[in-house]
């Protein structure tokens, strides 16, 4: 590592993300901090104990979006933010979110370590429920901050249990005070691996995240007739999961039609009611695209709706569709961009310019503030996943770019 003599603490940083790993840690080597969970809690709890313990001021807003900041020298200085989120997939792994959270604790540590006081002042973020795991709804927290969604409409949401999102914040104490809704800020960065294998594969140390890709989302629900397995003739038939395989196998056609940047994904698929010999009734499932190109995601969402709801006819089902939203593509800013791509140059890293193919927080938090975003290599491209792995020296270099972009802005002449 080149260019800066004002060094992380790499060991430091990767015990504690391996402390935060206990909290919520799987048989298979990963985590599961469901979001508003009493093991999110104890995550929670934690990271609200560290970032106390550094002398860092924390407030919760009301969708329990954790803010830890630093003070700066000009007290009229808008904040440079920095995060991710702690809440996992029920099979997730160590590094998922984690690392952005962490790695900005480490960037805070390491400022008072070399004695630095930043003109504008720092906030450290946890958002809320980023995964959607749990309520079905991913960036929640940020969402709602951003504006994106009312809080409301956030409060409603219940898990399978039946338990709201209102209910869950209260249960584990983290309903703050303050609103939730966006607050003046000078840039935002977001440290986080890539999820994917092109920077492992290409042999880069750091991915300069140039913006993140369109998404459209739905909740499906097939409507058939339940009816005896053994004495119900293919005439009669209503067979919702028939119908739900019928959608299955057209979103795999449309993302294989737009070649290796297509995405179409049916992650969730539920039967209400399963028996084995009852043809099944009704059919929950997840439907998501993804793409680079917003006039591609535009087509998907003009088009699959009536296609899905003419497979579906044709099997004597109802399709009920619900688009839950649709993202563009999102560019980030090109200033913020730049301090990252200068920490890399300058600290000696191999690097290569990407865009991210997942959501992130940071695609919402772009809408209001400035952003920019760090990718660091991961194993296999493998994430949402408990065998999720990097190396202690990615996630040091990662963090290291994260500090020197994060001082810079803090620092900017204006």
């Amino acid at each position: 590592m080149s260019g800066t003599n004002q060094r992380i603490d790499g060991k430091r940083l990767w015990d504690s993300l391996m402390a935060m790993a206990e909290i919520g840690a799987t048989p298979k080597g990963g985590v599961k901090r469901l979001t508003l969970s009493d093991v999110d809690k104890k995550g929670r709890d934690q990271f609200k104990g560290w970032c106390e313990a550094l002398g860092l001021t924390v407030r919760v807003d009301a969708i329990g979006n954790m803010f830890a900041r630093r003070e700066g020298r000009d007290p009229k200085r808008l904040p440079v933010l920095l995060g991710s989120h702690l809440d996992s997939q029920p099979t997730g792994g160590k590094f998922d979110g984690a690392l952005g959270v962490i790695a900005g604790l480490e960037v805070m540590q390491s400022l008072n370590d070399l004695n630095i006081t930043t003109e504008a002042p720092i906030e450290l973020v946890n958002w809320t429920d980023e995964e959607g795991s749990r309520f079905g709804h991913s960036l929640m927290g940020s969402g709602v901050w951003a504006g994106i969604y009312t809080q409301d409409k956030a409060y409603n949401l219940r898990d399978v249990d039946g338990v709201s999102v209102s209910e869950a914040l209260d249960q584990i104490g983290y309903k703050g005070e303050h609103a939730a809704k966006p607050f003046p800020a000078d840039a935002y960065f977001e440290l986080h691996i890539e999820q994917g294998p092109i920077l492992e594969r290409e042999g880069k140390q750091v991915g300069i995240v140039t913006g993140a890709q369109a998404q459209v989302w739905y909740d499906a629900v097939i409507i058939g007739q339940e009816s005896h397995a053994g004495t119900t003739p293919p005439s009669a038939r209503k067979d919702a999961l028939v119908a739900a395989a019928r959608v299955v196998t057209l979103v795999d056609q449309l993302m294989r039609a737009r070649g290796e940047d297509g995405r179409g994904t049916i992650g969730f698929l539920q039967i209400a009611q399963p028996s084995r010999n009852v043809v099944p009734g009704e059919v929950r499932f997840s439907v998501e695209f993804r793409h680079p190109d917003d006039a591609e995601i535009k087509t998907l969402a003009a088009t699959f709706p009536a296609e899905a709801q003419r497979l579906v006819a044709e099997t004597g089902c109802r399709l009920e569709l619900t688009e839950l939203f649709h993202i563009p593509a999102q560019p980030f800013d090109p200033s913020c961009v730049d301090l990252v791509r200068q920490a890399t140059q300058r600290l000696g890293f191999s690097s290569r310019e990407i865009i991210s193919g997942a959501g992130h927080d940071a695609v919402y938090v772009a809408r209001s503030v400035p952003t920019a975003m760090i990718f660091t290599p991961c194993k296999d491209g493998l994430s949402h996943n408990e065998a999720e792995s990097i190396q202690p020296d990615e996630a040091e270099a990662g963090c290291q770019v994260l500090f020197e972009a994060v001082l810079a802005r803090a620092n900017r002449l204006l």
